[in-house]
């Protein structure tokens, strides 16, 4: 139970209380300050963005305005399609129509009131290949953004991971990459890479890091931005304690401060934006399968606390999903400072040709292009029958040196710290490789030459690789037939483990349309509201495309502020007009 504010002295008091500066918490703080509340938002840690400053950034609202003007059009009809396939009978959470025709407002709402924009990239396919999937115009980007224009608090925006940071602290879009690997290429090659080596160079004489913001760090900055200008209070290194409850409704909160415990009080209501399961050892060990509870993507501040205060108050952690998380495939390596490089398999190697993944016997088990959570979801499957956890990325020099391997960078000659860290493993054939990862020889031979069969003709008989929109965005266009196959070999063989982790939590508290808390009778929590990761996915445990978990998390964060406003039915009843 949450603790009975009855006789409780105040620290101080507000109108809407947050908790957590992600996508979510940032977005419920700007909006209810744009609708004329008196907002705090309390983070945890000493700087905003949580798991969103480490992402790609990108949104998944399918019929905006801004991909129709774009030339990309999109039809609720083939949006419903899509998720039908994918989500069946769960597509008849009224969540999930609320959210379908509350995003565009959103995005609108957003650009015309604040700093935060998006823009549609002409391709960025759904992650399945089911009907009604879309080839672009659902997922939107955060537009880049100047760091210089916050200051002092460019410090509060959380980096990207490390292993993505290149030249001192320069992140690096999916555009920029041909630009620096072949800036001789072509003369618009060459004046993009010097454009961003200037810049970084300028940047690292007044900064520890690089100020040409994209992707997540764009999103966030953003927000923080936004924030800066609507004079938004932000209390860094607060952690929630527990809600505060009087005659059935949530009040206020207590924060642990380095100063001491502060008891906020909440005259509109509470929005819980804490970021989920993260490193939580009692909520993974509850909700997590074996196997995935050793890494997360999460940033280490986010450990349950919101979740755990919600349940604590009678809220729902609604578990009856597909999957409780959204999985990725990470690489883990340790650097000589003693930092532990996790990597994410996002894009940059799985999809591209000359590579397999393979199992404890020395199989394929997956399409290896598909998207991050559904490789991993095929690396659990196998797991139930063949040990899998690790997998391992299998390829030649060739492939390390054309599109590289996890942490080895394209191009890279030496690979020596690498083999000595025992991150690489190789072997002059099959059979030799097969022993460094623990695989019967003779299988792996096999698997590999059967690839290779497959290469020469396009066509992958087991897995379709190379088959959906997604796989091919992520391949090589000009190698042929199939952009993500081509041939292994001859030796030396390479390979890197990949484990499971979890990027964001599916599992969550249970809410409503409105984002507001529900008890297990169904019952709203007045003063409660949840969004992001401390909310219960809507897409089931399932990821339909790039950016269903920041989408959701900004629409009902929107929502749940409005709500608190008491503003939501007159602003849909005037977009209505």
């Amino acid at each position: 139970m949450s603790l009975q504010s009855d006789n409780r002295r105040w620290d101080f008091e507000t109108d809407l209380l947050v908790v957590g500066a992600g996508a979510a918490g940032m977005t419920a703080a700007l909006v209810g300050a744009l609708e004329g509340l008196n907002a705090v938002l309390c983070e945890k840690s000493d700087m905003v963005g949580g798991t969103t400053a480490t992402s790609a950034g990108t949104v998944w609202i399918p019929g905006s305005r801004q991909s129709s003007a774009a030339g990309l059009p999109d039809t609720l009809a083939a949006v419903r399609t899509y998720l039908g396939a994918i989500l069946g009978e769960q597509t008849l959470d009224d969540r999930l129509e609320t959210y379908l025709a509350t995003g565009p407002l959103v995005l609108d709402y957003l650009a015309e009131r604040s700093s935060v924009a998006f823009i549609p990239p002409p391709v960025h396919p759904d992650y399945r290949a089911e009907p009604g999937a879309a080839i672009g115009g659902r997922a939107l980007g955060a537009v880049p953004f100047d760091g210089r224009k916050l200051g002092r608090d460019f410090a509060r925006v959380r980096p990207p991971r490390r292993e993505f940071l290149v030249l001192g602290g320069m992140m690096v879009g999916k555009n920029d990459i041909a630009s620096l690997l072949h800036p001789f290429a072509s003369l618009r090659n060459f004046a993009h890479a010097v454009g961003l080596l200037a810049r970084q160079a300028r940047d690292r004489i007044n900064h520890r890091r690089g100020t040409r913001l994209v992707m997540g760090n764009a999103l966030v900055a953003r927000l923080l931005y936004s924030l800066k200008q609507r004079a938004v209070e932000i209390r860094y290194r607060s952690r929630l304690s527990e809600l505060i409850e009087r005659e059935g409704r949530i009040t206020g909160a207590v924060f642990n401060t380095p100063d001491g415990d502060i008891a906020i009080r909440a005259k509109k209501g509470v929005v819980l934006a804490a970021g989920g399961i993260g490193w939580s050892s009692a909520l993974r060990d509850r909700l997590f399968p074996e196997g995935t509870r050793r890494f997360s993507l999460a940033p280490e501040s986010i450990t349950g606390d919101g979740l755990l205060a919600g349940e604590r108050a009678q809220g729902q952690i609604e578990q009856e999903f597909h999957s409780p998380a959204l999985w990725m495939p990470v690489s883990v390596m340790q650097q000589p400072d003693g930092h532990l490089s996790v990597f994410p398999h996002i894009m940059l190697d799985r999809a591209k040709p000359g590579l397999i993944a393979v199992n404890g016997a020395g199989r394929r088990f997956v399409n290896e292009a598909d998207s991050y959570h559904d490789f991993v979801e095929a690396m659990l499957l196998s797991h139930r029958s063949v040990p899998s956890i690790p997998s391992f990325l299998v390829c030649d020099r060739s492939f390390i040196r054309d599109y590289g391997l996890g942490l080895v960078h394209p191009g890279t000659r030496d690979l020596a710290r690498y083999l000595r860290a025992g991150y690489l493993l190789t072997g002059d054939g099959p059979e030799q490789l097969a022993k460094q990862i623990g695989v019967d020889g003779g299988a792996l031979a096999d698997t590999i030459e059967r690839h290779n069969r497959f290469a020469e003709t396009g066509v992958d008989e087991d897995f379709g690789r190379g088959g959906s929109e997604l796989n091919r965005f992520n391949g090589d266009p000009l190698n042929r037939p199939n952009p993500c196959m081509r041939r292994i070999g001859p030796g030396p063989y390479y390979a890197v483990a990949v484990w499971p982790s979890d990027l964001a939590s599916s599992a969550g508290l249970r809410t409503d349309v409105n984002g507001r808390v529900l008890t297990s009778e169904g019952r709203p929590i007045p003063g409660l509201y949840a969004a992001g990761n401390d909310a219960a996915s809507i897409f089931g445990g399932t990821y339909p495309g790039p950016g269903t978990m920041i989408g959701p998390a900004m629409v009902f964060a929107w929502r749940a502020a409005m709500d608190a406003a008491g503003k939501l039915e007159r602003y849909a009843a005037d977009v209505a007009q």
